[in-house]
Parts: C-alpha cells; sequence; structure tokens
C-alpha cells in the first residue's frame, strides 16, 4: 500500500490498515526509523501502565537503547555531512 506526503507533511492511513488496527481519529502513532533505515509506525496505547505492562520480562531494553543510541548518532553524522 502506498500513500503520498502532503505539502504540509500529512498522509493519508489506507483503510485496511485504519481498519486492522483501529485506528481511530486523535489515535497516537510512534514513527521509528530502524537501523537499517526503514521507518516502522507503531499505534501507541492510551494508557502508559499497558504500554510498560511486561516490559521487563522481554529483556534486551539495554540493547534496544544501545541499537537506538546507535541509530541517532548515525542520523546526526550523516546530517552534519
Amino acid at each position: 500500500m502506498r500513500s503520498t506526503i502532503t505539502a504540509r507533511g500529512q498522509t493519508v492511513i489506507p483503510a485496511a490498515i485504519r481498519d486492522r488496527f483501529a485506528l481511530t481519529p486523535s489515535k497516537r502513532l510512534e514513527w521509528i526509523v530502524d537501523p537499517d533505515g526503514s521507518i516502522r509506525v507503531l499505534p501507541v496505547d492510551p494508557s502508559p501502565v499497558k504500554a510498560f505492562r511486561g516490559m521487563g520480562r522481554q529483556g534486551g531494553a539495554t540493547q534496544r537503547l544501545l541499537a537506538d543510541r546507535e541509530t541517532e548518532r548515525r542520523l546526526e553524522r550523516s546530517d552534519s555531512r
């Protein structure tokens, strides 16, 4: 599926995706740039308690943090060139 970005930086989420993930107006989304340069868009749970419940059991929080920091460094380096 594809969409276009408007001059104001907006885009339309295809109806099939909105329906599948119950995305409604005012629903918040998180944009993530992965180390390989791909972009992921995830719905954000409105309850911070629900969003973090069980995170400690998954492990790897330190690795995720380090990977995110490395991605940020690479982006900063490429922007400064």
